[in-house]
């Protein structure tokens, strides 16, 4: 029984103090992601975030569906300023790749993103050039739709900070019941006190 107790202890110690629901978030220490992309790639996200609510209020579905389409191909094109790496060789420089091709190397999670874009590549090239019927008005919305949880899914991959724990709506906040003090070990950490 001793040993078990021990062993929790040290578990404790080391992992720290439990985060406080109700008090400040200095307690807790998120694993950190990218804390932010490349200005190139958030300039990217932004246009894409435009273009994806201009599409929604044009007229005509070749409209609406190409402006989605080019939201799409900007939010690809934010993940590849984000991660991409240069070329090294001369000769895969040379070669013309659409994002699409290039994405799934890239980012492998994104490969069936980057197959449902692509495969929509030809009806946008008519849609922007006026041909009557290149996209239809369900076509038009599903792919808005589509892209609209694409440019969510990467917002989330390259600009998402961590998220601390927030206190609970029903949560009381501490009052003259349940007094604070200061650790002198850690000055300005306030800790509950035992008991």
């Amino acid at each position: 029984m001793a040993h078990s107790s021990a062993a929790a202890a040290r578990r404790r110690r080391a992992a720290g103090p439990a985060p406080s629901l109700t008090g400040p978030a200095s307690d807790v220490h998120p694993v950190l992601r990218r804390t932010t992309a490349p200005p190139a790639a958030l300039d990217l996200l932004g246009q894409a975030r435009a273009g994806l609510e201009e599409a929604t209020t044009l007229e005509t579905p070749n409209e609406r569906y190409a402006t989605a389409h080019l939201a799409a191909l900007r939010t690809a094109a934010a993940v590849l300023a984000a991660r991409g790496r240069p070329e090294t060789s001369p000769r895969a420089r040379a070669r013309i790749r659409s994002a699409w091709e290039v994405l799934p190397e890239i980012a492998p999670e994104l490969s069936d993103w980057s197959a449902l874009f692509a495969s929509g590549a030809r009806r946008r090239a008519r849609a922007e050039a006026g041909i009557q019927g290149a996209a239809g008005t369900r076509d038009a919305d599903d792919l808005i739709r589509d892209v609209a949880m694409f440019l969510r899914l990467v917002e989330r991959m390259l600009v998402l900070q961590p998220v601390l724990p927030q206190p609970r709506p029903d949560a009381e906040p501490p009052g003259p019941e349940r007094p604070r003090r200061s650790d002198a070990g850690h000055p300005g950490r306030d800790l509950p006190d035992a008991g």
